[in-house]
């Protein structure tokens, strides 16, 4: 599960990691009333699940409170690589000496983690990272051992970072063990002009396995979740959302990945990760299909289906059912194979919607897909002009500051 920023920041400062003083809110009317509380000059945050917020214009700074509103109300509402605006974070500014990156990382294949630390960080962490490999250290994190005192020294050298960081360095590992996470990121990592380490921006991204042992994420999890996915897990359904514009419908998570991977092949970014499962019933693929129509960023539906415990007469009268109840207005392309396949396929003809297509294999179905997205998104394109920002962001009085950057690869899907 992944926070937004202001709940990572929550525990950062928790776990005695210093942060500027912040509130969250939904209007403009609301962020006006923080910036005077904070002092009048406050960054406005968006808080989306994505880094970039810097680069598309979502973290700006306002010089007093009128302008706070005005840079809200500007914010809330945006797009951000798929990702709608609904609240932002006011924040006091912090005049930045100096800008790093820190993190903490479950390195799966190695069984352990890994600590990484660049004297370089800031909204071009990933170019640095790609550029010059050299510039971000990553250093082995024994589970056993943990970050002891010498063990943050090691990380804050091979980092270039300096000394005064080995505190935050240890508290950030409490925070990563403490809380289940799988990542723990902070980005940038400032030291103020007083002196301070001050952790401006924070990704924390908690391990769903433990949540045996976590009762305070029940709240946590309804503060992070997008719409959609709380209302997925309501129906019991596995999804999760992402930035593209097919949604991407399949029985099985392997069947599901293999979709991905086929979509972005065709040259389209899937919108959705939506397992219906392998013994779904005809009201659970009525439920996932209407959950992924209702996805404003959906611009075309892919519902690739092998029967097996599931046969696809059974989906294929989930999809009707769910097309009696939801209005169809975006392309939907069927793709049926595996038990009674032909007899679903048949079912899905008898509807002869024009928005219905199907396709006999999955790369045949997964392209006409992608093609379909880029048809309505190039219709909705010419019928609404989009407003586009300038990409200035201004987390602190002196230095811009980004959305949260992966320099350690790690993304949540």
């Amino acid at each position: 599960m992944d926070l937004y920023e202001h709940q990572a920041r929550e525990l950062l400062h928790d776990n005695g990691v210093l942060v500027p003083r912040a509130e969250v809110v939904d209007t403009a009317e609301a962020a006006r009333a923080s910036a005077e509380r904070l002092g009048g000059r406050v960054v406005i945050k968006a808080q989306v699940k994505t880094g970039g917020r810097g680069k598309a214009g979502g973290v700006r700074l306002a010089d007093d409170p009128v302008a706070a509103e005005l840079t809200a109300r500007r914010i809330l509402g945006m797009d951000i690589k798929g990702h709608t605006v609904h609240r932002v974070m006011v924040a006091e500014p912090v005049e930045v000496a100096r800008e790093m990156y820190l993190g903490f990382t479950l390195d799966r294949a190695a069984g352990r983690f890994l600590a990484i630390a660049s004297a370089e960080g800031g909204m071009e962490i990933e170019e640095v990272a790609a550029r010059r490999p050299e510039a971000v250290a990553r250093i082995a994190v024994d589970p056993a051992e943990g970050v002891t005192e010498a063990k943050a020294a090691e990380i804050a050298v091979a980092g270039g970072l300096p000394r005064e960081t080995t505190g935050t360095i240890r508290r950030l590992w409490t925070v990563l063990t403490a809380h289940d996470a799988l990542l723990v990121e902070v980005n940038p990592l400032v030291v103020t002009r007083d002196g301070a380490i001050v952790a401006l921006d924070g990704k924390v991204t908690l391990d769903d396995n433990a949540r045996f042992r976590q009762p305070s994420w029940d709240a946590a999890d309804d503060r992070a979740r997008d719409p959609l996915e709380a209302r997925a897990a309501a129906a019991g359904l596995g999804y999760v959302k992402l930035d593209g514009r097919v949604g991407v419908i399949g029985n099985g998570a392997g069947l599901v990945m293999s979709t991905l991977d086929v979509v972005a092949g065709c040259g389209a970014r899937p919108a959705d990760f939506l397992d219906i499962g392998g013994g779904a019933s005809a009201q659970v693929m009525a439920d996932g299909l209407s959950l992924v129509l209702d996805d404003p960023d959906v611009r075309s539906v892919l519902v690739n289906v092998f029967g097996g415990i599931t046969a696809c007469d059974a989906v294929a009268d989930g999809i009707v059912r769910a097309l009696d109840t939801v209005p169809l207005t975006k392309p939907l392309v069927v793709r049926l194979d595996g038990n009674n396949a032909a007899r679903g396929r048949a079912i899905i003809g008898q509807l002869a919607h024009p928005l219905v297509h199907q396709a006999d294999t999955m790369d045949g179905a997964a392209a006409r897909a992608a093609e379909l997205a880029g048809t309505a998104a190039t219709a909705g394109t010419s019928a609404f002009a989009a407003t586009g920002t300038s990409d200035t962001s201004a987390a602190s009085g002196t230095s811009a500051a980004s959305g949260t950057s992966a320099a350690s690869g790690t993304s949540a899907a």
